[in-house]
């Protein structure tokens, strides 16, 4: 069953439930896997994210291994 498909059939089986606690108590279980935040970003904020995004696009941009080892030998120069 995929996601869709098993999202459905929990739609369809909660839609015929009329036990108020036993809907409460799915509404908590949901309410705590729910990504409920919605951040807003600025103009600024939005502008950096598309350079970003062509950055990567034109391969210019360090792996978290690069970075780590960038970051080592710094700390060795010091």
């Amino acid at each position: 069953m995929t996601t869709i498909q098993l999202k459905n059939f929990l739609i369809y089986k909660i839609a015929g439930i009329n036990d108020k606690s036993f809907l409460s108590a799915i509404k908590t279980i949901i309410e705590s896997k729910s990504e409920s935040i919605v951040y807003q970003t600025t103009p600024a904020q939005r502008k950096a994210i598309n350079e970003g995004r062509k950055q990567i696009s034109r391969n210019e941009y360090f792996t978290n291994e690069q970075v780590e080892l960038e970051i080592e030998k710094w700390l060795k120069e010091k």
